[in-house]
């Protein structure tokens, strides 16, 4: 017979991380303690750049901003227990602070998802409107982050919520590093129908449709820019658009795909869900910095300026995003 947790007390949860490896966990968290490295100092500096440079504020430059907090906030939110586990060989957490990890986490996934929305309308803009990119734009940046913010804390908040009124039994044993949702369900005996519906909802409703959106667009990009482009940009055009779909498909699939299998794939690999999870929550943060911003001229040189105390050259007659064509727009390519 289960015994009812909940009736007695909150339940603790325990981080499992990877199955089977405690004797090379110090080895793991070698590979992950430079990679959040990264992710903190990488987006720290994003944003010590933009705060302190009065020519960053273009429409992009305050979406990576945005892009930069959202990536630095999801890697200190998993930091904790991820390197609980890995190196000090303790996973034990309270149900109370599994649920804020939980919120955090999620809700962070629901806002970046949103921004990289943001960021490729940003770019469609730029490319078929150019001469009305700020004027159509710059109005919109505060509204963009104050509906990121709150569509996030909507969504997830009554999805942490309804956990509370789960029973939770004598299996309290999680199978990643940190507090996932479905994961966290799974442990229930109580009847999880209206958690698993209004989960399956959500992620029906948030990350297909946004990752759909985002490839539309990038389509029209491209469409517009291998039509109306000089031959010889059109490759440096591709690869820019190359780097982002790379990292924006290395946040979607994972996500989707983790969460479709902890729902459905009752005998999936454990050791695959482990890998998802990972990649969604630790790689993005990590590329999000190298492909969206310091690929960037104009933030290179201000890095430049700030920390070698000299800037690269560049054309003066190039001023990002103001273009009045899409062969200029192009040119600029070369300049990311």
């Amino acid at each position: 017979m289960s015994i009812n947790i909940s009736n007695i007390g909150l339940p603790s949860f325990l981080l499992m991380g990877f199955p089977g490896t405690h004797a090379t966990n110090i080895w793991i968290s070698l590979l992950l303690i430079p990679v959040y490295l990264v992710s903190i100092m990488g987006n720290g500096l994003i944003l010590i750049i933009m705060q302190t440079n009065s020519q960053l504020r273009e429409p992009m430059h305050l979406l990576l901003s945005m892009l930069a907090a959202t990536d630095l906030c999801l890697a200190l939110s998993t930091l904790p227990t991820v390197l609980g586990v890995f190196c000090f060989d303790y996973g034990r957490i309270h149900f109370n602070a599994c649920l804020i990890q939980l919120f955090f986490i999620h809700t962070l996934c629901v806002m970046e998802s949103s921004i990289l929305l943001a960021m490729a309308f940003d770019r469609y803009v730029a490319i078929c409107n150019p001469l009305r990119y700020t004027s159509i734009l710059l109005p919109l940046i505060s509204k963009i982050g104050l509906v990121s913010v709150i569509r996030g804390v909507l969504i997830v908040l009554p999805a942490t919520c309804l956990l509370k009124r789960l029973s939770y039994c004598d299996n309290t044993a999680l199978s990643h590093a940190f507090c996932y949702h479905p994961d966290v369900i799974k442990l229930a005996c109580s009847d999880t129908n209206i958690n698993n519906k209004y989960g399956l909802a959500v992620i029906l409703c948030t990350y297909p449709l946004d990752s759909l959106c985002i490839m539309f667009s990038y389509m029209m990009i491209l469409r517009t820019v291998l039509s109306g482009a000089r031959e010889a940009g059109h490759l440096k055009a591709l690869n820019t658009c190359a780097s982002h779909l790379c990292v924006v498909l290395l946040f979607y699939i994972p996500l989707i795909g983790l969460t479709l299998a902890h729902r459905y794939a009752q005998k999936g690999s454990t050791l695959l869900l482990i890998l998802m999870g990972g990649v969604f929550l630790v790689v993005p943060p990590a590329l999000n910095p190298i492909v969206y911003s310091i690929k960037t001229k104009q933030i290179r040189n201000a890095i430049c300026e700030r920390f070698c105390g000299k800037k690269e050259s560049t054309n003066p007659n190039k001023v990002a995003l103001r273009v009045n064509s899409v062969s200029d727009f192009v040119a600029l390519e070369r300049d990311v």
